[in-house]
């Protein structure tokens, strides 16, 4: 595997690699790799014959210093594991090189409704912080697929307004959330969960799961189906629910009817470690 630092470095080595026909596939990540990072490596691997992964720790999408200061960092492990994977270029570029005059944002990209909601809400300029971040990198790479996991599933849909925004050609690919057996989506975060809090953290996916079940009866009510599961999460000792919302899956509007497709997106906090979860319902 090419590890590469500087982004002209990159570009050349991309021109080459089209030149020669070859499909580009690129997984844009913090670090901190999991089983669910692999996941996107292996199927840009599939579908791509050049693979390129970056990590990068975007310092402007973090609307909590706190949290960037914390954020794990495991880049002899996240090496290993890309290589082993069959990654075939890793950037990894520091924060000079992404943002050469200063992290000052520049006029952001309006999202509308979308980007106000859910984690837009709680996480004020997080948004912009990752569509600058993002069309950066997607102009560095020019990757004809870029894949993305579901358990950021509104960043999904920010990014795929950004591609029609911007007229970037690259195709999203979104990637099914991978779990832990437990049922916990991974995540890096969840490194800094001591294990009770890993063993609390499982309650975020066992209530997605019974909000689906009861979506099942006819006489159900989606108004008392989340209500039911944000007062289920606040009562567990340890978990402080922000947000249980069942949305129109594709808009993430509030859904007029059940028939509609749905999706229940969740985000709490459980020892100080803040995390996110979604599920389809139908």
């Amino acid at each position: 595997m090419l590890i590469l630092k500087q982004i002209k470095d990159l570009e050349n080595h991309i021109k080459t690699a089209k030149k020669q026909g070859l499909k580009v596939g690129f997984v844009p990540t913090m670090g901190a790799l999991h089983k669910g990072h692999i996941t996107l490596i292996s199927e840009s691997v599939k579908r791509c014959k050049l693979t390129v992964c970056s990590i990068f720790v975007n310092p402007t999408q973090f609307n909590d210093k706190n949290d960037f200061d914390n954020y794990p960092v495991t880049i002899d492990n996240d090496i290993k594991m890309l290589s082993q994977a069959g990654c075939d270029v890793l950037f990894l570029p520091s924060v000079k090189e992404i943002y050469p005059n200063g992290l000052e944002h520049k006029k952001p990209l309006n999202f509308g409704f979308i980007a106000t909601i859910l984690e837009g809400a709680f996480r004020p300029g997080h948004f912009n912080g990752m569509a600058q971040v993002v069309e950066r990198l997607l102009k560095i790479v020019k990757p004809d697929t870029l894949f993305m996991g579901q358990k950021d599933y509104q960043q999904q849909l920010i990014v795929g307004q950004l591609l029609k925004k911007m007229k970037i050609k690259t195709r999203l690919a979104m990637v099914p959330t991978v779990r832990e057996k437990s049922g916990l989506a991974m995540s890096s975060r969840n490194t800094r969960l001591d294990a009770a809090s890993l063993k609390l953290a499982v309650e975020i996916s066992k209530t997605l799961k019974s909000a689906k079940t009861q979506l099942r009866n006819p006489k159900a009510e989606l108004g008392a189906i989340q209500e039911k599961a944000f007062t289920r999460l606040k009562g567990l000792p340890g978990i402080e629910p922000e947000y249980f919302e069942i949305r129109n899956a594709k808009t993430l509007e509030v859904p007029k009817r059940k028939t509609e497709k749905l999706i229940a997106l969740a985000a709490v906090k459980i020892g100080g470690v803040r995390l996110i979860d979604n599920m389809e319902m139908n």
